[in-house]
């Protein structure tokens, strides 16, 4: 039998584990119920035991409980036990609150037109690559001075910054993966101290936007590509990798990753993630992690 462990997190108070004991208990034998920490308005509770089901058996059975109880789940098993090397997130509607990309598109009066097309990507209705440049199309003429006045309104998710600062405390490095534009992407990662940045790049030419994408799109392959690569280079094994997104194009990263967390993220994605998490906050992934 393995080792497993199902960790909770929840806005405080706490309440309500030992209905998540209970669900777990059919499959996971020894089983220890740690006592509440709280932090920063978070309340954390371990479960630990042996089993011999996979980690999906597990959490179909403790996430009704889990979810009725107010709590979020994951649920840890081998590599994941010990320390994550590498946690790499998604950036629009992820590590931030909005999309950039329908922030620009106000300065040409394409909102609505972009936001509608971005959600049925993020949905997986339609190929992220071509979403992309058609919104892109209409973005031609806009000054390039516009960036800079996104990247002032753009706002971090709650728990952002303190879930960078405790990967780093326990060892990890952090990466952005983003179908998003490195113009904004890349200053954040700057002021966040992340060296570790994969985004597409705008083609600008005499002061203005001309509505197209230089080189490949970094779309849903890409994302997975990004993960697996900054893995072997920092010698991390991929099952000790955490990937974080919200929309389909972010399904391969967290499918390749040790452990894939969906943020409020679009329903696709999260019935398809190993952790779901509504709350929002981005420091319950460090909660999730005992960082």
């Amino acid at each position: 039998m393995e080792l497993v462990r199902i960790s909770l997190v929840r806005p405080e108070p706490a309440g309500g584990a030992a209905a998540v004991a209970e669900a777990a208990a059919a499959l996971v034998a020894d089983l220890r119920v740690g006592e509440p920490v709280a932090e920063d308005g978070l309340v954390a509770v371990e479960l630990e035991g042996r089993t011999d089901a996979d980690r999906a058996a597990v959490r179909a059975a403790v996430v009704p409980a889990a979810r009725a109880a107010g709590w979020e789940v994951a649920v840890l098993d081998g590599a994941l036990l010990g320390p994550v090397g590498l946690l790499v997130m998604d950036v629009d509607s992820t590590l931030i609150t909005g999309e950039v990309i329908e922030m620009l598109a106000e300065h040409a009066g394409t909102r609505a037109e972009v936001a509608a097309v971005t959600e049925r990507a993020m949905r997986g209705e339609i190929d992220f690559a071509e979403s992309l440049r058609a919104r892109v199309a209409t973005l031609t003429g806009v000054p390039a001075t516009a960036l800079a006045e996104v990247l002032q309104r753009v706002e971090l998710s709650p728990g952002a910054s303190a879930l960078v600062a405790r990967a780093r405390e326990h060892g990890a490095t952090v990466g952005l993966v983003s179908g998003g534009f490195a113009e904004v992407v890349n200053p954040l990662a700057a002021l966040l101290g992340i060296s570790h940045v994969r985004a597409n790049s705008l083609e600008i030419a005499d002061g203005r936007l001309t509505g197209r994408v230089l080189g490949p799109v970094v779309d849903r392959a890409a994302k997975a590509a990004a993960l697996l690569e900054w893995a072997g280079q920092l010698g991390v094994d991929p099952a000790a990798t955490v990937a974080v997104g919200d929309g389909a194009n972010d399904l391969d990263m967290l499918a390749a990753a040790g452990l894939g967390v969906a943020y409020r993220a679009k329903p696709v994605v999260a019935a398809a993630a190993d952790v779901s998490i509504e709350v929002p906050r981005l420091d319950v992934v460090a909660g999730l992690l005992r960082w």
